[in-house]
C-alpha cells in the first residue's frame, strides 16, 4: 500500500471518528514519513518545516474573525439581520417559508460566486455574513448542511469553469501553464469549454442537496451565536463607519491580494473612529482570533501534512503505479487518474497546489493513451478539483463552518465535510470520466 493512500485514509477515518483535524493530520503526518521510509526525524524535520506554509493563511483567518467580530460590535451585523428578517418576513405561511428559503440561498449561492470571480474575495465573507442570519435559518428551519453545500459550490465549481479571478488563476495561471509545459499545447480559450462536463457534475450534486438530501426541516436551537458575534443596537455613526470598514477592507485586499492587510485595514478604522471603546479592543480583538483559531491550527497542520507527503516522493510512486494496473484499458485509466487525483488533493488540501504535482506524470500519461487535448485537460483539471470540496482542511470546508458553527451547532466533521464529500466528490468523478471519455 501506497504511504499517501495510507495516510489520508487514515486522516479520513480519525476524523470521521471524531478526533480533533489537527491530531488527525498530525497523526497521519507521522504515519506517511515512516510507511515513505523517511524516518522519525526526517519526518518531523520535513513537518516542522511545512508548518510555517500555513501560517500566511492561519494569520489571515485571525484577522478576519477579530475583524468579523469588531463589525458586530458597530451593530451593522444586526442591522443586516433584521433588514432581511424584515424583508423576508417573520410571519410565513408554509408556501412563504419556501420562497424565502429559496431566496435566502440564491442571495448565498450568488455571494459564493462573486467572492470567487467578481469580487475576489474568497471566504472572507462568510464569518461576517452567516452568523447574523444563523437566527433567520433557526425560524426557517433551514438544514444547514444544505447552506455548507451551497457555499461550497459556489466556492469550487466557479473556478473550475469561469476564467474570472480565482478562476484565472487556476484555469489560465496554473492548469493552462503546467499543460504546456508538460507537452500539450493548447490555448486559453480551450480550457473552460473541457471544463463544462465535470462542472456539470458539480451543478447535480447540488440539485441534489437541495431537492433530495437536505430538503426536509431540520432542527436547531434559537440562541446567540457563542463565538463573540453578539450584535450591538445599530447607530447611525457607527454604521457609516462600518460599511467605510468594509469598503476598505476589500479595496486593501484587492489592491495587496492579501486577506491579511485587508482584514487589519478594517480593524483599524473600527478602532481609530471610536466604534470600539478602545478598552474592549483587545477584548474583541481576542474573542476574534479565538472565533477562528481552530481553523487556522487545522490550515497549519495541513501545510505541515502536505510537506511530509511531498519529501515521502510517494505522490510519483502512486502515480506511476496506474501504469502498472492499466494495461491497456483507456476507460480505467481515467478512472484510477481520477480517483488518484482526489486522494492526492484530500491530501494536500489544495486543488491549485495538486495541478503541478500531477501534470508531469498525467499528461504523458494521457497522451499515451490516445486521449484528446480537451480530455487531458478535463482529466487534470478534474483530478485537480477532486478532494478540494470534502476535505476536511480545505477552505471550501473550513470557510462554511466557520460561519455556520458560530452558535456552536454545527459539526465541521459531520455538517461540512461529509455532505459535500458525497454531494460533489462522486459526481465530479463521474461527469470528469464521462468528459475523458467523450471529448
Amino acid at each position: 500500500m501506497n504511504a499517501v493512500v495510507i495516510a489520508v485514509c487514515l486522516m479520513l477515518a480519525l476524523s470521521i471518528m471524531r478526533v480533533n483535524v489537527v491530531i488527525a493530520l498530525t497523526i497521519s503526518a507521522l504515519a506517511a514519513g515512516l510507511l515513505g521510509g523517511l524516518g522519525l526525524n526526517e519526518t518531523i524535520a520535513a513537518f516542522n518545516t511545512g508548518l510555517g506554509g500555513g501560517a500566511q493563511i492561519a494569520l489571515s483567518y485571525a484577522l478576519l474573525g477579530a475583524f468579523a467580530v469588531a463589525l458586530s460590535h458597530s451593530g451593522l451585523t444586526s442591522l443586516i439581520s433584521s433588514s432581511v428578517i424584515k424583508l423576508l418576513g417573520q410571519e410565513q405561511s408554509s408556501r412563504n417559508e419556501r420562497m424565502v428559503k429559496a431566496t435566502l440561498l440564491l442571495a448565498l449561492l450568488a455571494m459564493s460566486i462573486s467572492s470567487q470571480n467578481l469580487l475576489p474575495i474568497h471566504i472572507a465573507f462568510i464569518p461576517i455574513l452567516i452568523p447574523p442570519l444563523l437566527q433567520l435559518m433557526t425560524r426557517l428551519r433551514l438544514d444547514r448542511r444544505l447552506v455548507a453545500c451551497v457555499l461550497t459550490f459556489g466556492l469550487v465549481t466557479t473556478y473550475m469553469v469561469l476564467p474570472i479571478g480565482f478562476g484565472g488563476i487556476f484555469l489560465n495561471d496554473i492548469l493552462l501553464a503546467n499543460l504546456n509545459h508538460n507537452g500539450l499545447s493548447v490555448k486559453a480559450g480551450d480550457i473552460p469549454g473541457a471544463m463544462l462536463i465535470p462542472g456539470a457534475g458539480m451543478v447535480l450534486g447540488l440539485l441534489i442537496a437541495v431537492f433530495i438530501s437536505y430538503r426536509k426541516p431540520r432542527d436547531y436551537q434559537l440562541q446567540q451565536p457563542t463565538a463573540g458575534l453578539q450584535a450591538e443596537t445599530p447607530r447611525k455613526r457607527n454604521i457609516g463607519f462600518a460599511v467605510l470598514a468594509v469598503l476598505t477592507t476589500l479595496l486593501v485586499q484587492l489592491a495587496t491580494e492579501s486577506m491579511i492587510f485587508g482584514a487589519l485595514a478594517g480593524f483599524v478604522i473600527l478602532s481609530v473612529t471610536g466604534v470600539m471603546k478602545r478598552s474592549d479592543n483587545e477584548d474583541i480583538f481576542n474573542r476574534g482570533v479565538r472565533m477562528m483559531a481552530t481553523i487556522g491550527f487545522i490550515m497549519i497542520a495541513a501545510s505541515g501534512f502536505a510537506a511530509v507527503v511531498n519529501q515521502t516522493g510517494e505522490v510519483a510512486t502512486l502515480v506511476n503505479t496506474i501504469g502498472d494496473l492499466i494495461g491497456n484499458n483507456k476507460s480505467l485509466a481515467a478512472f484510477l487518474m481520477l480517483v488518484v487525483g482526489l486522494l492526492i488533493t484530500m491530501g494536500i488540501g489544495s486543488s491549485f497546489s495538486t495541478i503541478p504535482i500531477i501534470a508531469t506524470i498525467y499528461v504523458p500519461l494521457a497522451l499515451h493513451f490516445g486521449f484528446s487535448p480537451p480530455a487531458v485537460i478535463s482529466l487534470v483539471g478534474t483530478a485537480a478539483a477532486l478532494g478540494d470540496a470534502g476535505s476536511p482542511a480545505s477552505d471550501s470546508t473550513l470557510g462554511p463552518t466557520s460561519g455556520l458553527n458560530a452558535d456552536g451547532q454545527h459539526d465541521h466533521i459531520r455538517d461540512s465535510v461529509i455532505p459535500t464529500f458525497i454531494h460533489y466528490n462522486i459526481p465530479l468523478l463521474i461527469f470528469g470520466w464521462i468528459a475523458a471519455m467523450v471529448l
